[in-house]
């Protein structure tokens, strides 16, 4: 019985998450014993710098990803939304376990409703997908960065730094936080989720059948091909892994219903379209190039030169 070595930020989040996973597994009826290698990478030594000047392609997984090439790890947990469309070469996701909830959470002083917030009132958010949708329904709030853990995130709005923040609803209930605190839970059509929220993604060598076949185990078809299809609308926008893009799909009788939107920074433009089909590749090739016909590529182009001049 070999010990199988598992990678994970060292954050509480993704202990929690990487945790889960091997009890998942343990649950299908896998006997090896496993071991975690808490592994710190360049998104959690930089919390003071936003996303947005660390580049977020792949800021929370080089390091992890250069152990399991080296083979010092047999496999990392990672939340979906951080991991780039193409993985290294030598890797691949193995598995995608069945999907969290994929909402935002708005958390509020004093519980005041979104749309009740005073004009001028600052949202914490560390996302550039969420700024242009809190503008897009309320120009008259203020966005600003947020960074660190999600209990330091409370803490701070509750400190006073804040009016309001918002937070994915999955970490808070990995995270087994009183979700007394959620103010509201932001309607989709209102707050579209990053692709991939929710979700975990499995990442082992393409070549360890061994790990892909224990891992497979809890594997989730129709999530993998909920995200797979709001993954690969991503990929569509060679320069848009920065731009507020945002997209959920999901699966009814058999079919993957898609939509993705593209705001500009300040919300007050927004691409949308949607589409239904049974093959994940072509729904979300419809909806990209729904967007492009609509001038989305332009709305980047202007978008990531806009993001340059961001401190």
């Amino acid at each position: 019985m070999r010990d199988i070595v598992v990678g994970s930020r060292n954050s509480k989040l993704a202990l929690i998450q990487t945790k889960w996973v091997i009890e998942a597994l343990r649950e299908k009826g896998v006997k090896e014993s496993f071991s975690i290698k808490e592994i710190m990478t360049k998104g959690d030594k930089n919390l003071h710098v936003s996303l947005t000047k660390l580049g977020q392609g792949g800021v929370f997984l080089q390091e992890i990803e250069t152990q399991l090439l080296h083979g010092e790890i047999d496999f990392a947990v990672h939340s979906l939304k951080d991991v780039p469309v193409t993985v290294p070469k030598g890797l691949t996701i193995a598995s995608i376990p069945k999907r969290e909830d994929h909402r935002d959470a708005y958390i509020a002083k004093h519980h005041i409703p979104f749309e009740k917030l005073p004009s001028g009132a600052v949202i914490g958010t560390s996302s550039i997908r969420r700024q242009a949708q809190i503008l897009a329904k309320r120009p008259d709030l203020e966005a600003r960065w947020i960074r660190g853990p999600i209990d330091q995130r409370i803490k701070q709005l509750e400190e006073g730094s804040f009016d309001a923040i918002i937070l994915a609803v999955a970490g808070l209930k990995r995270l087994g936080i009183d979700l007394k605190h959620i103010t509201e839970y932001l309607p989709e059509n209102d707050f579209m989720p990053a692709m991939g929220q929710g979700a975990l993604a499995i990442e082992c060598r393409e070549d360890d059948e061994q790990t892909m076949e224990l891992l497979s185990l809890i594997h989730d078809v129709d999530t993998a091909n909920s995200v797979y299809a709001e993954r690969l609308f991503l990929e569509a926008f060679a320069e848009g892994d920065q731009a507020p893009l945002a997209a959920y799909a999901n699966v009814k009788d058999g079919k993957v219903h898609l939509r993705g939107r593209l705001f500009s920074l300040d919300g007050k433009m927004m691409l949308e379209h949607e589409a239904i089909g049974t093959n994940p590749d072509e729904v979300a090739k419809d909806v990209a190039t729904a967007l492009k016909q609509q001038g989305a590529d332009a709305l980047i182009q202007r978008t990531n030169a806009e993001l340059k001049h961001i401190e």
